[in-house]
């Protein structure tokens, strides 16, 4: 009080100076006392409490000394910085050397308490009396983004993104660029899928047909983000191997110099226990060699490296406790992968990183684990998403990649379903539709019909060992909702592949959608549609419509028609269910 006030501070006595350092000591167990032991807002207004009454001492000469970084990402005041608070007894007032030795007490709860309370508690009414008192001290966190956005589980130390995931940064050719989480790179809304191109399938693009879609996409259609895999093609074979579709990518790319500049390639690892801290590394160079390039935009895991029952692709939902017990400490942790693809980012050699068929605990465990360690967290997630399946929207993984949150873009494949939502196969399997199209081979009830569509198929649903593997696109509930999207569809006078792409190309989670083709005219198609979402977005109407159809089975395609009663846990494809 009489630091603040201006008055002659008082002097302390002999026998005062011997009781100084037990003095400094009590005071700064009484702050820490009163302070650290509450927790969320609270916690931190007692601890932004205590800096502006000692902030008050600053005007009257009080100083603090340098702060000492302890921890990673954090700041740490311990005893020997407290006592530092008055070098010697002599010449400094009883006052003065109690509130220093208050304030930085408080200083080193504070720290604390922001690093409890960002992971795990808002507080925002704490936040104007925090940065008071850090500004008071010149002790402020580094400066936030001038935009609205906050990072929830941000930390001292971390950097400024550079702007908000998904925002549309410029139309080229008449298709959208979006940046792509907190990265400078800015990718096209519609993007080449690649999984078959070269490869053994009836279907798959050989290498020309894959030369003449990146022509057409690239260099005439404004598309600039490729997606592929170290195991592409899929289906491979002896002759046509994994790892083949990225040299197509490759041999494209060196017709003609410049054309690696006017792209942007995302390749994945392998994941499950593929997934180590050198596999990453040397995978990673692997697919740059077969690209012919010596830099990757974004590598992705293909899934996690935990356990995570989403990861196989089928109808599980339900995470298995004894399974997750016996798997996860064996794979790959979280900063693990982030300290590689640091690795990586530091070398040069990729800009971002991410993970694909994962969720809001892979996203939010990286980013975690990269703001420890000081690297740069994910860029993007990549999942299976469609009118037919909207769960990233609703499960946490949409919240978690916000602006508001970790800034994450999201790169959605299957966007038509494997082919059900372009309207070429029927919906009706009890056959009474006559005028629509017949269903995939493997549902028709026209024995004979089925043969001949397997015999000349449309697409993978009339092949059985593929119609198989994606029954999920065909449940009941599923052909009910496209029966329903159909409708919608005409009465807007779009085709049903427009719907869908439109539908993608409209939602604030999604920063890009990946698109496989089988020929020149399908991609043609694709960018009409993301040509005319640019123009103009879809009805606010239709797309009530849409939510109305959608909240009667928010999760078609994790319904499971005809469980077997011998078949316990088992679903389609030999997944566990739930």
């Amino acid at each position: 009080r009489n630091t603040a006030s201006g008055a002659k501070p008082t002097r302390l006595e002999p026998k005062m100076a011997q009781r100084a350092p037990r003095l400094r000591a009590a005071a700064s167990a009484a702050v820490l006392a009163g302070v650290a032991f509450h927790t969320g807002a609270l916690r931190l207004q007692r601890s932004a409490a205590a800096f502006t009454w000692a902030a008050r001492a600053r005007g009257a000469g009080a100083t603090l000394p340098g702060l000492r970084r302890s921890g990673a990402g954090g700041t740490g005041v311990g005893p020997d910085v407290v006592f530092e608070a008055s070098a010697s007894s002599s010449g400094v007032s009883v006052t003065a050397a109690l509130v220093r030795a208050a304030a930085l007490s408080a200083l080193g709860a504070l720290a604390a308490t922001r690093r409890r309370c960002l992971s795990g508690h808002r507080c925002q009414s704490a936040s104007a009396p925090v940065r008071r008192a850090l500004d008071a001290f010149g002790a402020r966190s580094p400066a936030r983004p001038e935009r609205s956005r906050r990072h929830f589980f941000g930390g001292f130390g971390e950097s400024t993104p550079t702007g908000d995931t998904n925002e549309v940064l410029e139309t080229v050719n008449g298709i959208r660029r979006r940046r792509l989480g907190s990265t400078d790179m800015a990718v096209s809304e519609l993007a080449l899928g690649t999984q078959r191109w070269g490869g053994d399938d009836f279907n798959s693009p050989d290498e020309a047909l894959c030369h003449a879609l990146l022509d057409r996409g690239v260099l005439e259609g404004g598309i600039n983000l490729i997606d592929t895999a170290e195991s592409y093609p899929i289906p491979s074979s002896n002759q046509k191997p994994e790892g083949r579709t990225e040299e197509i990518i490759g041999s494209w790319m060196a017709k003609e110099p410049g054309r690696r500049d006017k792209v942007l390639i995302a390749s994945k690892i392998t994941g499950g226990m593929n997934i180590t801290r050198q596999s990453i590394i040397k995978n990673c160079e692997g697919s740059l060699k077969r690209l012919g390039t010596d830099r990757m935009d974004v590598y992705l895991l293909h899934w996690p490296a935990r356990y995570t029952p989403q990861s196989n692709w089928g109808q599980s939902l339900e995470y298995d406790w004894q399974k997750g017990r016996l798997a996860v400490p064996q794979a790959a942790s979280f900063g693990d992968i982030v300290e590689a693809m640091g690795q990586l980012m530091e070398q040069g050699k990729i800009r971002g990183y991410g993970s694909c068929n994962d969720n809001a605990v892979g996203l939010m465990g990286m980013s975690a684990a990269a703001r420890e360690r000081g690297v740069p967290g994910p860029c993007c997630m990549q999942n299976d998403y469609s009118l037919l399946n909207r769960r990233i929207e609703e499960n946490g993984l949409s919240e978690a990649s916000s602006p508001a949150l970790e800034n994450c873009g999201f790169m959605a494949y299957n966007v038509l379903a494997g082919g059900m939502l372009t309207g070429k196969y029927g919906l009706d399997i009890e056959n009474m539709d006559l005028e629509g199209p017949p269903p995939a081979a493997v549902d028709d009830p026209d024995e004979e019909r089925g043969i001949r569509s397997n015999r000349d198929p449309r697409g993978r649903m009339d092949r059985r060992d593929w119609a198989l593997t994606l029954i999920r696109y065909r449940t009941r509930a599923a052909r009910e909702a496209m029966a329903e999207y159909k409708l919608l569809a005409k009465r807007a006078g779009l085709t049903a592949t427009a719907l869908a792409l439109r539908f993608a190309a409209g939602r604030d989670a999604v920063t890009t959608s990946l698109l496989g083709h089988t020929s020149v005219e399908q991609l043609d198609e694709c960018i009409k549609a993301f040509e005319e979402a640019a123009r103009q977005p879809l009805d606010p109407q239709l797309c009530w419509d849409i939510d109305r159809v959608h909240v009667k089975n928010r999760l078609p395609l994790f319904t499971v028609d005809g469980a077997r009663p011998e078949r316990a846990n088992r679903g389609k494809i030999g997944e566990r269910i739930p």
